[in-house]
Formats: C-alpha cells, structure tokens, sequence
C-alpha cells in the first residue's frame, strides 16, 4: 500500500465539512479517493499512473473534477481558515514552471498560463495570516506583475491592522488602499525614491518570511512545485488542498 497522508482523526476533521457543505453524501470510499487525490499531488505522477490501491484511476480524476466544479475542496479551505489570526497579514506572489503537458486546454480562456522567456509559468498571489497560515489566494500567468493583484488580495482577506510586502509593492495607491482599509502598511520603497524609509517599521519587516514559507511548504507537493492541470480550476483546486493540509493540524486531535 503506497504511503497515506490522511489519520484517523485528520479525515474525520475533513469528512465532517464535506458532508456539512450538503454536496457531498457519506461514502465510504472518499477517503481511499482522496487520498489518491493527495498522492497524486505529493507525486505529480499522470492520473492514469496512480496506484490501484486507490481504485481506478478514471473514478478518481472524474470525483477529483466534479469537487473541482463544485467547488468543494475551495470550501475545505475556507472553513478551516475561518479561524485565522489576521492581526498582520503578509502577501506575496511565486511563479510555477507550467509543464508542457499543463499547456493547450481547449478553451478561450489563457488559463492562468503565461508565456515569457523562462517559459510557461502561472503565478500563485497569496496572502497569509500572523501565523504564516493561508488565508486567500489568486491565480494569474507568470508574466503578471505583483501588483496587479496586491488590491485583491487585501480587499479579500478579513480585517487585518498590518499588511506587509516587499520592494515588488511598492505603489502609493495600495498604501492609501491599505489605510482606506483601516490597516498600516509595512511596505519598502525602492532605492530610487525620494521619500525614503524612515516610516518603516523594519521590526514587522522581518516577519515577512512567513508567506516565503508558506510557499516553501506547499512546495513541497510535486503537483504543486510544478503545473500539471491543464484547467484553471483544476490547479485552484489542488492549492486549496495543499493549503487545507496546513491548516488541518490546527483542527485534527
């Protein structure tokens, strides 16, 4: 039997939000399924490679679509990050190498798949709590800039005092957007500004990291380090399970 992610109390934690969102019946075979949805992104193999202990590989892609349409693995994490500690928030954005296999979806949409000289590329916008938690995210092409997501990822996430980011932020409409939110922010200048620094709080600074390792961590997942879904949604999908998987042992006993 192939390594599981999921105990006992971890799936029992995940079992009840899906049958509370009244989409999903009580089937005993969903955690065998997704657990294959997780060894799939642990792995980054082809669905059709995914061990038979799962059961057929087919059954799991179709279960692991339909709860992409439906949304239900979004609502997973939604409901585990209700509880997130938003007094400072810190948002971030990192690029994906798309694989070619990601590439050619028919439809008229880009699919958050950009093209430029490191190849195709999707960028994950992220915004995570004082705890380094995932609370928000969006999807663009790799060629987006920070910045064209930064309103969004502020205007989406709770309440928060402080919002912090990097040099790639710097614009003085998200700082005034930010105060219009009733927040400080805590974002550098670059080198070349004549106002300068000295209003940063360089000690909040420091705690940036915390969305670097939130990246770091779900990078750790194959299937997330690298774009294997040719659908939008489908890789949206994939990330709010990642990012379920941080946030579950602040739940499970």
């Amino acid at each position: 039997m192939p390594r599981l992610m999921l105990t006992d109390g971890t799936w029992d934690v995940l079992s009840k939000v899906m049958y509370l969102s009244g989409r999903i019946y009580n089937k005993p075979n969903h955690r065998k399924t997704l657990e294959g949805i997780l060894y799939k992104m642990r792995t980054g193999i082809p669905w059709r490679d995914l061990p038979s202990d799962f059961g057929r590989w087919s059954a799991i892609y179709r279960r692991f679509n339909l709860w992409s349409k439906k949304g239900i693995l979004n609502e997973l994490f939604r409901a585990l990050s209700r509880d997130a500690d938003m007094d400072w928030v810190f948002i971030d954005g990192s690029i994906v190498r798309a694989h070619q296999h990601s590439c050619g979806a028919r439809t008229a949409d880009n699919e958050s798949i950009g093209k430029s000289r490191g190849g195709n590329s999707t960028k994950i916008h992220l915004a995570v709590d004082s705890g380094g938690l995932p609370v928000y995210y969006e999807l663009s092409c790799g060629n987006t800039h920070d910045i064209v997501h930064a309103e969004s990822l502020v205007a989406n996430c709770p309440t928060s005092n402080m919002v912090v980011a990097d040099k790639g932020y710097d614009s003085e409409k998200l700082r005034a957007f930010v105060r219009d939110n009733n927040a400080t922010p805590v974002i550098p200048r670059k080198g070349n500004s004549l106002v300068g620094n000295e209003d940063i709080d360089w000690c909040m600074y420091k705690y940036r990291h915390l969305v670097e390792n939130a990246f770091g961590r779900i990078k750790q997942y194959r299937g997330i380090a690298t774009r294997y879904e040719k659908l939008e949604r489908n890789y949206h999908s994939m990330l709010a399970l990642a990012f379920t998987m941080m946030w579950l042992p602040m739940w499970a006993d």
